[in-house]
C-alpha cells in the first residue's frame, strides 16, 4: 500500500456493476481504503467488503443528515464496532447546510454525535467526523470544537480522529489540530484554490488524503463517478500546494493514516 483513501463509499450501489474490478485495480495501483458507513445497512456492507480484502477497512456510524430517519442504537453499533476490521466510528457529526429544517435537526444531530463520541472513547477508536457549516459561516465547526473540547478535557488522548472533507478556515483548523484531530482533503484541491491557505498552514503530520467516492471526481472526470484511485491526484495536489516533494508528502500522509487508524492498517502494507 502506497496510498490510503481515508474516506470512501465503495459499498454504495454506484459500484454494483464493477466493484470487484475496481478493487482489483486499486490493489494493482497500491491504493487501500477506509469504507465508511453512513447508516446501519451501509456500515454492515462496509464491514463485509473489508472482510473480503486485506487493503480495505471499515468505519461504522450514522450520518447527521440521517438522524431524523434512523435511530442510532448504541448496542447495535457497539457490536459492529467490535469487528477487528472496523478502524473508526462514523460518519458522524453536525451538518447545518443540507437539512431543510436545521433548527429541528440540530438537537438530534448533537445527541447522536455525542453517542458516537462516547462509543469512540469506549472502544478507543478514532472518530470519522462530518461537519458542514451553513452557507457563509463556520457555525458547525464552532459547535464541533466546543463539543470535542469538552470531551477532550475529560478523556484526553482517547478522543481523536479525522475531520473528513474539511472546508473550514485557518482558525478552525488550528483548534481542531490542537484537539488532536487530522484534517482530510478530497480532489477539490485539484480544481479550486479555496483551501490552499489551510493546506499550507497545517502541519503535514495533521493531513490525510481521501476521495469521498463516489463524489467529487478530479478533472478530467468531474461530474462522473469518482473512486479511490483518485487519492493519488489528491496527494499530488497537496504536494504542489505546499511546494514539497511529492514522494515525501505521499509517505508522510500514509504514515499519518497508520498513526490515526492503528496497527491493523500498518499490517496491511
Amino acid at each position: 500500500m502506497k496510498y490510503f483513501d481515508a474516506h470512501c463509499h465503495i459499498q454504495f450501489d454506484a459500484y454494483d456493476a464493477d466493484r470487484e474490478e475496481l478493487i482489483a485495480s486499486m490493489i494493482e495501483q497500491e491504493v487501500g481504503g477506509l469504507v465508511v458507513g453512513v447508516d446501519y445497512a451501509s456500515s454492515e456492507k462496509a464491514i463485509s467488503l473489508a472482510e473480503q480484502h486485506d487493503s480495505l477497512f471499515a468505519s461504522v456510524g450514522l450520518h447527521p443528515n440521517d438522524t431524523l430517519e434512523e435511530v442510532f442504537d448504541m448496542n447495535v453499533f457497539r457490536t459492529l464496532a467490535s469487528h477487528p476490521k472496523v478502524l473508526a466510528i462514523g460518519e458522524c457529526g453536525l451538518d447545518n447546510f443540507r437539512p431543510e429544517d436545521v433548527d429541528l435537526s440540530k438537537p438530534k444531530q448533537r445527541e447522536v454525535f455525542e453517542q458516537h463520541v462516547q462509543l469512540a472513547i469506549e472502544t478507543d477508536k478514532p472518530l470519522m467526523i462530518h461537519s458542514r457549516p451553513s452557507k457563509g459561516t463556520q457555525d458547525a465547526y464552532h459547535d464541533l470544537i466546543d463539543i470535542l473540547g469538552s470531551y477532550k478535557r475529560e478523556h484526553g488522548e482517547r478522543l481523536h480522529g479525522d475531520i473528513h472533507f474539511f472546508v473550514g478556515g485557518v482558525e478552525e483548523a488550528r483548534s481542531l489540530i490542537e484537539l488532536g484531530f487530522t484534517l482530510s482533503y478530497t480532489a477539490v484541491l485539484t480544481f479550486t484554490h479555496d483551501y490552499d491557505e489551510v493546506v499550507r498552514f497545517a502541519p503535514l503530520t495533521s493531513l490525510l488524503s481521501e476521495t469521498d467516492s463516489p463524489y467529487v471526481a478530479p478533472p478530467p472526470n468531474r461530474g462522473s463517478r469518482n473512486d479511490p484511485r483518485a487519492v493519488r491526484a489528491v496527494v499530488r495536489a497537496m504536494a504542489e500546494i505546499r511546494s514539497e516533494d511529492p514522494e515525501m508528502v505521499r509517505s508522510q500522509i500514509l504514515s499519518n493514516a497508520e498513526r490515526v487508524f492503528g496497527p491493523a492498517l500498518r499490517g496491511a502494507k
